[in-house]
């Protein structure tokens, strides 16, 4: 703010008495403080207590202009300080008014956004715990689905093959007579459409190691044995890859004569040892195996 045009023309006077008389010191110290005010943040929070004190000062240079010794001076001068220094401390609690101000609205906007993002991430923690339990859910219903399937799957599959479980894992046991005919490692017909059911009962149960065994009885020579079980085993293995089961997961066996499960003495006892059986691992870990070499057929056994 301006000072009026007297007050310049005092402030000429002044530097003519000036010539002639050193300010008193209340005077020295009003110039200063009204210095600091107008400087301060007076010049923008109080402009009437600046305006006042501006006043006061201007009358105490007009006094010490026209008597510069006079007590008047002295007392005018003490009043301009005391203004001067009012209009300072009332600016510096005016902005610092002001500064809390701010810093409490953007405290108050800051409370704001932390509850508008918490709210977000509930909803979020919120929508992804309902999708989990949708998922779950799914999988539940998957699971259930898929072991209804392989128990219907099973319970087909022993209509048409002996089914055990043994430490091994599940062994499916199909009489070499319905596979093979005498003497041959072909696939009759009927051993066709028994695959069928055993390959689907397989998928059903996923991902499983399996182990192709083909059995004989005890009659003839037991290396012709091994190698016509070794073939029966292959060609049972070979049938299954054909119907979508890995051949990664299936290893061929023959086992000839080594393993029997009844008496080779009696005609029912061989027709039950020669017979192919299909191991199913009780654990989901497949194995690579590799299948040994498959031998020309023989006599029958």
């Amino acid at each position: 703010m301006k000072l009026p045009i007297t007050l310049s023309l005092v402030g000429l006077l002044s530097l003519q008495a000036c010539a002639t008389a050193r300010p008193p010191d209340e005077l020295l110290q009003a110039r200063a403080a009204m210095q600091r005010a107008q400087q301060g943040p007076a010049s923008r929070y109080a402009l009437v207590d600046l305006h006042t004190a501006q006043q006061s000062l201007a009358s105490a240079e007009q006094a010490y202009a026209s008597s510069p010794r006079s007590p008047e001076v002295r007392d005018l001068s003490y009043v301009a300080l005391r203004r001067a220094e009012l209009a300072g401390v009332r600016g510096e609690t005016a902005e610092a008014v002001a500064r809390q101000s701010e810093l409490d609205a953007q405290r108050q906007q800051a409370v704001a956004q932390n509850l508008v993002n918490t709210q977000a991430a509930l909803a979020t923690a919120r929508a992804e715990q309902s999708q989990t339990r949708e998922q779950l859910e799914r999988e539940r219903l998957a699971r259930a689905d898929a072991e209804r399937r392989a128990n219907a799957a099973m319970e087909s599959l022993r209509r048409v093959a002996a089914v055990r479980e043994e430490q091994r894992g599940t062994v499916i046991t199909l009489s070499g007579e319905v596979l093979f005919a005498s003497g041959e490692s072909v696939l009759l017909p009927i051993a066709q459409q028994r695959l069928d059911e055993v390959a689907a009962a397989l998928q059903a149960q996923g991902s499983r190691h399996l182990v192709v065994e083909g059995h004989t009885d005890a009659r003839g020579n037991p290396a012709d044995n091994e190698r016509l079980s070794l073939a029966r085993a292959h060609a049972v293995r070979n049938y299954l890859v054909t119907r979508g089961i890995d051949a990664s997961t299936i290893t061929a066996v023959g086992a000839g004569a080594s393993r029997p499960v009844a008496d080779n003495t009696t005609a029912e006892g061989r027709a039950n040892n020669r017979r192919v059986e299909i191991v199913v691992s009780p654990s989901n870990e497949t194995r690579n195996a590799t299948a040994p070499t498959e031998h020309p057929p023989v006599a029958s056994r």
